[in-house]
């Protein structure tokens, strides 16, 4: 055998017994009467010792030879170490060899294979066969797969099937841009890989499949950042002949579950947020609700005393930063560099102090005295010790640069811990969103989503007006998941397309299957996706999802391992009737 037990459970319970463990050397220490070996699987790592004087030459030759990250197994005795360390639950053994056996040499590996490793983020994702062999990549891998486990646990639970569904499908023109294949057998036609299977789960709904899910992959031709992957996992659900609260309490127990069985957290019963509550006081459909910082609108309390940016201005925004009266001025101008950064877009910042002896200070007192400023104190329901920072301009631009400029704040004062977590639900987004470049309704989730069933009169005479039947949960700031009650009847869902400008002949080119088979029965339905990559990563603690994904894209969307997107062969291009033009782009 290669091994009878793993490198990370051997104890003094298991003290005399004779043991095999197989591994990767981890480091070899020579001291000349002594050589010790630590080799490491992913269970964890056990100490070889070897006293030179008392073990065959052999085996004493052997470990000379043996580097880093070579592959051996050992066989021999459990002993007690003289030396104990707290380090590793192994700490308290050690194997005295009768054999060791070298399985596999290693060259040097291109940076360290230890938890604070001197690889950077290029090399280890070149490396990545190497990266995963340490233990925060491996761990943060298990929190992963113990995700899936729950998540299927709780699912089965609640008699939900789970269904493969098909990944070549047919291109829709909504949303993001699609991952196109083209077809050898049917040339100049076209597979698309699903962005989400959305139609075929609501066809299992009419199919009498009352509730589906799914941990899918899915794919997405977008820009990437650090929370997005070409392709990526989400936790695709269905449920029939449900309302929308029937949807949330689902779905708030499933997450509920995980944080429990995962993190060992009891979740409070998720607060509910409208969609218009959220833009008002957060400036974003997804708010960190972990601490306060709300909007106050100053806007009627600041114009007309002759300061030309508040008079000009559409909006004045206002967020108290309590205990920050103290910032100096170095901090005070870091802050309105931030707000003048391209991507927010502001001109400056205005702030003030309300010092702890009462008075007010603040970067406008040329047009506002003490007394006007107390006003503000007011408004704002600031404290002594408290900074209000202030932004004025066009009303979308200054909610939006408010929202980050909060953001700002709550990470340099401490209230975004990774270790707290704030989840609520935000509902009644509009249904649809108009689009200057296009002139035209784009739906603001998908073409699937129903209306409020009290706004569908709107659809006719005030669209923009008409509330989704839809619902987002935030973890932290984060939207992990998104969904809707769906469109189950042919009329409005042809009424829908319409807005959307499809023309009749359109949808029913794009959509014919699916307006058909709501003929045949069509229950009433509704669902939700989960972030699987996401919720992985809040979970871990971590801003990056690429950290909880085995074999990641990078930021251009490249796997530079295995070196790919890469060129295919002109035979490979002739076979699928492609013709490149002279740039390498298909003609």
């Amino acid at each position: 055998m290669l091994r009878t037990h793993t490198c990370g459970e051997l104890r003094l319970s298991h003290l005399n017994q004779t043991v095999t463990i197989s591994g990767w050397v981890q480091g070899v220490r020579d001291k000349g009467s002594l050589i010790w070996i630590d080799l490491r699987d992913r269970y964890g790592i056990t100490q070889i010792t070897i006293e030179t004087e008392n073990i065959a030459a052999d085996i004493v030759s052997l470990a000379r030879t043996l580097g880093r990250e070579y592959v051996i197994s050992v066989s021999g005795k459990v002993s007690e170490r003289y030396s104990k360390s707290d380090k590793i639950p192994t700490g308290e053994i050690e194997i005295i060899p009768d054999s060791i056996r070298l399985l596999n040499k290693s060259i040097t590996p291109p940076f360290t294979i230890e938890d604070d490793t001197d690889g950077g983020d290029d090399l280890r994702m070149r490396y990545r066969y190497l990266d995963i062999r340490r233990n925060p990549v491996r761990k943060n891998l298990e929190l992963r797969h113990r995700m899936a486990i729950e998540t299927r646990n709780f699912l089965d639970g609640l008699n939900f099937l789970e269904v493969e569904t098909p990944v070549l499908i047919k291109s829709t023109p909504e949303g993001a841009r699609d991952f196109i294949v083209p077809s050898r057998i049917n040339q100049g036609e076209f597979y698309a890989l699903p962005q989400s299977p959305q139609t075929f789960k609501q066809l299992l709904m009419v199919g009498g499949f009352d509730r589906y899910y799914q941990i899918v992959k899915c794919f997405r031709d977008e820009d990437l950042r650090a929370d997005r992957q070409p392709e990526f996992t989400q936790i695709d659900c269905e449920m029939a002949f449900v309302e929308q609260e029937d949807v949330l309490q689902t779905f708030e127990s499933l997450v509920s579950y995980l944080f429990k069985k995962i993190k060992g957290i009891e979740v409070p019963t998720l607060q509910r947020m409208t969609y218009a509550h959220a833009m008002q006081y957060y400036g974003n459909d997804k708010p960190d609700t972990r601490f306060d910082m709300t909007f106050c609108d100053l806007t009627s309390t600041v114009k007309g005393k002759g300061f030309k940016v508040f008079d000009e201005a559409q909006i004045v925004l206002a967020i108290c930063a309590k205990g920050a009266a103290n910032y100096t001025r170095k901090q005070i101008d870091e802050l309105t560099d931030f707000v003048k950064r391209p991507q927010i877009g502001c001109t400056g910042l205005i702030y003030c102090r309300f010092e702890a002896n009462g008075s007010a200070k603040s970067s406008v007192d040329k047009f506002f005295n003490e007394e006007e400023l107390l006003k503000w104190k007011a408004a704002t329901r600031a404290e002594a010790g408290d900074l209000l920072l202030i932004l004025a301009g066009e009303e979308t631009r200054t909610r939006k640069a408010m929202s980050e400029l909060r953001l700002e704040m709550g990470t340099r004062l401490g209230l975004r811990d990774k270790n707290t977590f704030s989840c609520l639900w935000v509902i009644d987004f509009p249904l649809l969103e108009w689009n200057d470049e296009t002139s035209r309704w784009h739906a603001m989730h998908h073409p699937f989503t129903s209306p409020k069933p009290e706004d569908i009169p709107l659809l006719n005479t005030q669209p923009g007006q008409v509330r989704a039947n839809a619902y987002d949960m935030v973890i932290n700031g984060v939207e992990v998941g998104g969904g809707s009650i769906r469109i189950f009847n042919k009329e409005l869902q042809a009424k829908m397309f319409e807005l959307l400008g499809f023309s009749p002949q359109e949808a029913v080119n794009q959509f014919g299957f699916l307006m058909n088979a709501f003929e045949y029965g069509a229950p009433p339905h509704g669902g939700i996706a989960f972030g699987f990559d996401r919720l992985c990563s809040l979970f871990g603690g971590a801003d990056v999802i690429r950290d909880f994904i085995a074999f990641p894209k990078n930021n251009s969307g490249r796997d530079v391992m295995i070196d790919s997107p890469s060129v295919i062969s002109q035979e490979q291009l002739n076979e699928l009737g492609i013709v490149l033009n002279n740039t390498g782009n298909k003609d």
